[in-house]
């Protein structure tokens, strides 16, 4: 089943995040069977060529790439869109206009606007009609809920026709609070699951992004209704493993 299916089913679906500059992060990270991949080219140094390689490695190994593009921007979007990418994660979407406009620039006539580019994504130009049913059927478009105003307008946002899920982005939520990174307060808590009753309510699926590698975090998202989920990020699990297994050394040392 598709990815866009699955979302629209509002079944459980499990991904994570690459901000590694480097294909072998992407082979690594799909032995673990992740179904998707995001490679994020707003907070990193990736560049739009690494991009279209990581895109490829991500699909070469059976997985759904999705592109958090760097802004809710028409050049960026079509961009990312032309070079093959199944979906995009949109941040900073806070209004019902904020999400019209993503799925503006992502769209083709008449739902959207976006320009016709003859690259990666329609075989170079010699499948441009089927892809172009392809966008129609199967693009999904996520809109990253990283700011209160987006909570205070989440039931507009979720009514935008093209919108397949929301994504809840809890640090840069948490900051738009003026308490950037404490996720345990419970103005940050209450945001949260407003979302993700929102979301229920609307029968949309609500993401969000569990960056701590520990599996039991994960667990209780997906109790707290979540189904779009993405867990760690390709250098948390490297690190946090580096690190487990020193600190246990050192505690055998100690003996």
């Amino acid at each position: 089943m598709s990815l866009k299916k699955k979302l629209k089913n509002n079944q459980l679906t499990i991904g994570s995040w690459i901000m590694m500059n480097d294909p072998m992060s992407v082979e690594v990270m799909a032995l673990a069977g992740f179904e998707w991949l995001v490679v994020d080219i707003e907070h990193t140094s990736i560049d739009l060529e690494s991009t279209k390689n990581l895109i490829r490695t991500i699909q070469a190994n059976d997985m759904k790439a999705l592109v958090r593009v760097s802004k809710n921007e028409e050049v960026i979007i079509k961009k990312v869109l032309d070079m093959g990418a199944d979906g995009i994660v949109v941040p900073l979407v806070c209004s019902k206009e904020d999400a019209l406009r993503a799925v503006s620039y992502a769209k083709y006539p008449p739902q959207g606007n976006r320009g016709v580019g003859l690259y990666r994504s329609s075989g170079y130009g010699t499948k441009f009609i089927e892809y172009k049913k392809w966008v129609k059927e199967e693009l999904v478009i996520i809109a990253q809920i990283e700011h209160i105003d987006a909570v205070n307008n989440i039931d507009e946002i979720l009514q935008v026709d093209g919108i397949d899920g929301t994504f809840i982005g809890p640090y840069d939520l948490s900051s738009s609070l003026n308490y950037p990174g404490e996720l345990e307060r419970d103005d940050v808590k209450e945001a949260i699951q407003k979302v993700i009753d929102r979301s229920k309510e609307h029968n949309m699926p609500s993401g969000f992004h569990v960056v701590d590698t520990k599996h039991e975090k994960l667990q209780l998202k997906i109790d707290q209704g979540c189904t779009f989920l993405a867990y760690g990020i390709d250098y948390f699990f490297l690190r946090d493993s580096a690190m487990n297994g020193m600190d246990k050394i050192r505690e055998r040392l100690k003996k």
